[in-house]
């Protein structure tokens, strides 16, 4: 079992008080659908933030975690939450389980049985590695009625193919300095007997979880993280620009495939991957949806990379009647604790997914289709799920494209502008970005200029779940080529589609 070394005492205190951190998370869970905000509790001190009460699901409790890791000012989080959902019959919630674990395109092939008593889900057998053991829990917690999750005897391969001290230093080295997140010249990397020792410092809390995560992906046993600080000044303009320097096209190619190889539901397919100009394009084929999307997600977070041009086909191993597709999605819709307390109507023709219903807000709208999506042998999903005084909705949106707004009741435009810039303000990633909001009947503007694509996205995210309606996202990136970044980057699936055809 993986064991994480946490928090020591920090280096310098932060300009950022304790009390206006706290008030920002409650203020965040408030607004931030898929957790419950009336029955959690946020202390802080000295920028540690301890969550305690209770959820109904374990996604949520993980989703409360890691909106107060990505506020500014926090470092680190200690998270206490108690799961209370409804009682599901160990028989039924042990089905449920395994016929998750089944229906998912990526952990359909694993060798894992679950036993359950009483809302605890104890799964046993044997993975490749500690991403794919992470995949498993993660299907695991998808379950609506899952407590808890024992995962001793959920044991990795071992062997002579273990990598070797210096292996695994040298590819958590490699992994850092290709990842956009971190500024890897400030992280020094030792270990020995497999163990990872991880000192020096990273800008943000969320950083410094991914930096843990990057040295079990490459082997590590356990993980000392106690020297590993965040200090706000490591998120400087001019360090952040410096990280993404100009990467060569062979060596942007060849980190993305590396990063491929750390990914479970992309590795074994090997996607083409060409680079121009730090533009990459997928090409080749995947046998479900979800790893396209996971390919492409991935090829996002490599340095130097500013935009993906995902031309990946999903060409399912076997043919999958359309009836026994609709049946497992279905079934996943019913098994969220997301939606499944929803109403939907499915239709799959030829691998496509048609889905129909209402639901309470646009967080619960995308997570419908994300389920749809994760559902081996769809091909495609069409969602035409709609919130109340929304509007339909076609998949996940584009960087910047358009979402509904969610419910509630009307906002002025002066006091919806303020809610976006508040929630910058709050956020470790963009307080010191260079973006200016306009709004305008319930449209926002984002104009200016931010360090990162991820970034330009987070920025339009947060404004639709502030309450835009809609964003109108002319953010410029500034890692991107100079002749390009002067570009307005597309913000609808129809405008990228027409930038690919040029």
């Amino acid at each position: 079992m993986q064991t994480f070394e946490t928090f020591a005492e920090p280096v310098q205190k932060e300009h950022v008080a304790d009390a206006d951190i706290t008030t920002a998370i409650e203020l965040l869970f408030l607004t931030k659908k898929g957790v419950n905000a009336h029955l959690l509790d946020v202390i802080t001190n000295e920028g540690i933030v301890e969550l305690t009460g209770f959820t109904d699901n374990l996604l949520s409790r993980q989703r409360a975690e890691e909106i107060a890791l990505a506020v500014r000012g926090v470092r680190g989080v200690v998270n206490e939450l108690l799961i209370r959902t409804p009682d599901v019959p160990d028989a039924e919630l042990r089905c449920d389980v395994e016929q998750a674990l089944a229906d998912d395109a990526a952990t359909a092939d694993y060798n894992v049985a679950c036993t359950v008593a009483e809302g605890v889900v104890s799964p046993a057998g044997t993975v490749q590695s500690w991403v794919e053991k992470q995949l498993v829990l993660r299907v695991l917690q998808s379950v609506r009625g899952v407590r808890r999750i024992v995962a001793d005897n959920l044991v990795l391969r071992g062997g002579p193919l273990l990598n070797s001290d210096e292996e695994i230093t040298t590819q958590i080295e490699e992994l850092l300095d290709w990842n956009f997140r971190v500024n890897s010249a400030l992280v020094e990397v030792r270990t020995t007997d497999r163990v990872v020792h991880l000192s020096g410092t990273v800008g943000t809390a969320t950083e410094r979880d991914g930096v843990v995560a990057t040295a079990y992906q490459a082997g590590a046993t356990r993980v000392d993280a106690r020297d590993l600080f965040v200090a706000y000044w490591a998120l400087g303009r001019q360090l952040r620009r410096d990280k993404h320097t100009p990467r060569t096209d062979e060596d942007i190619v060849k980190a993305v495939r590396d990063t491929f190889r750390y990914d479970p539901r992309v590795l074994s397919f090997e996607p083409l991957v060409q680079s121009r100009d730090g533009v990459v394009t997928l090409a080749g084929t995947v046998s479900n949806l979800r790893a396209k999307q996971e390919a492409e997600r991935d090829a996002r977070n490599v340095v130097g990379v500013w935009d993906v041009h995902n031309l990946l086909k999903v060409r399912p191993r076997q043919p999958q009647p359309d009836d026994d597709v609709r049946r497992r999605i279905v079934g996943a819709l019913g098994r969220s604790p997301y939606v499944g307390h929803h109403e939907f109507q499915v239709e799959v023709r030829n691998g496509k997914a048609w889905l129909a219903g209402e639901v309470h807000d646009h967080f619960e709208q995308e997570h419908a289709a994300d389920v749809a999506a994760g559902v081996g042998g769809v091909l495609e999903v069409d969602s035409r799920v709609v919130v109340p005084g929304g509007s339909a909705h076609s998949g996940p949106p584009a960087p910047g494209g358009a979402a509904p707004r969610p419910a509630g009741g009307p906002v002025s435009d002066h006091a919806l502008a303020g809610r976006i810039r508040l929630r910058y303000f709050w956020s470790a990633n963009l307080y010191n970005q260079e973006v200016e909001v306009q709004v305008e009947n319930g449209r926002a503007t984002l104009t200016g200029t931010v360090d990162t694509w991820q970034e330009r996205e987070q920025a339009a995210t947060d404004a639709h779940e502030a309450g835009a309606r809609d964003v109108n996202n002319h953010l410029h990136v500034a890692t991107a080529p100079l002749a390009r970044s002067r570009m307005t980057l597309p913000t609808t699936a129809h405008q990228k589609d027409m930038i690919i055809s040029l």
